[in-house]
C-alpha cells in the first residue's frame, strides 16, 4: 500500500498537495477509490482517494491507529562524520531500525571534514524519507546540520540514557539502566574512533561508555549494531 507523510493531518478535509499529489496522480496513475496510507505525527491513516486534481489528492479517512512500527523510545544517533557514502548507509539503516533523529558530529579524528555539508542535507534527508517509507515508519527522522563534539555531549546529557561507544573499554549494554527511560542517545565514532580526551570529557559529563568487545567494527557497522541492541533490550525489536 502506498505510504505518504504529512506534518499534520486535517481530519475534516484530508488532502495531499505538492509533489506527492503529482506523484500519486501522474506517476502512480492512482484512481479514485484506491487505498493509501498517510502518516502524520506517528499515526497511520488508512485513506480512500475521493478525487484527484492537477495538484491535489482529496481523501476520505477510513480508519486511523498509532503506527505499529514506531519504537516506544526516542533514539537520537550522534554520528561522527565518516566518508559521505558511509554516512548515507548509516542514515538509511538507522532509520529502518528505529532512530528518531541523526546528528552528524565533527570530532578530532574525523577524516571527512565536508565544507559544503549544508548542500548535502537535502539529499541525506531524502534518503531518510525513502527509508521511512520503505520500513513503514510513522515519522520521518530528520538529519540535522553538523555540530561539534562538545555540543553533541551537551545535547546528549539532556536525554534519559546517553551512550558513547568507546573502543578502549567501558561497560556492556546489558549493564545499562533502561527501565522506564524514554529518550536515548548514541554517540558513535568515525573511521578514526575517539580521542582519549574526548572520551574523558564525555565520561565527566555523565555519558555512559559502552564497549562492544574485542572485535573492531567499522564505523558504518557500529551504529547499526548499537541501535539493534538498544531496540532489543527495550523490547522494540
Amino acid at each position: 500500500m502506498p505510504r505518504f507523510f504529512l506534518e499534520k493531518m486535517n481530519t475534516e478535509t484530508p488532502v495531499i498537495t505538492g509533489t506527492d499529489a503529482r506523484h500519486i496522480g501522474f506517476s502512480l496513475r492512482t484512481k479514485p477509490g484506491e487505498i493509501l496510507t498517510v502518516c502524520a505525527g506517528g499515526t497511520d491513516y488508512k485513506c480512500s482517494i475521493n478525487r484527484i486534481t492537477e495538484d491535489a489528492v482529496f481523501l476520505d479517512i477510513l480508519e486511523s491507529r498509532l503506527c505499529a512500527a514506531e519504537p516506544s523510545i526516542d533514539l537520537t544517533l550522534y554520528q561522527a562524520v565518516p566518508k559521505l557514502d558511509k554516512l548515507e548507509t548509516i542514515i538509511q539503516k538507522s532509520v529502518e531500525l528505529g532512530a528518531s533523529k541523526i546528528v552528524p558530529v565533527l570530532t578530532r579524528r574525523c577524516i571527512s571534514r565536508p565544507k559544503d555539508f549544508a548542500k548535502k542535507l537535502e539529499r541525506l534527508n531524502k534518503i531518510a524519507l525513502e527509508a521511512a517509507k520503505q520500513s513503514g515508519r510513522g515519522i520521518i527522522p530528520e538529519v540535522m546540520p553538523i555540530i561539534d563534539f562538545k555540543t553533541a555531549v551537551s545535547q546528549m546529557s539532556e536525554t534519559d540514557c546517553p551512550v558513547m561507544l568507546y573502543e578502549e573499554g567501558g561497560g556492556r549494554f546489558s549493564q545499562l539502566e533502561t527501565d522506564g527511560k524514554k529518550s536515548f542517545s548514541l554517540l558513535i565514532g568515525s573511521e578514526g574512533g575517539f580521542d582519549p580526551e574526548e572520551a574523558e570529557y564525555a565520561k565527566n559529563a555523565g555519558i555512559n561508555t559502552v564497549w562492544l568487545g574485542e572485535r573492531i567494527l567499522r564505523c558504518e557497522t557500529a551504529p547499526l549494531t548499537a541501535i539493534s541492541i538498544l531496540m532489543f533490550i527495550t523490547k522494540n525489536l
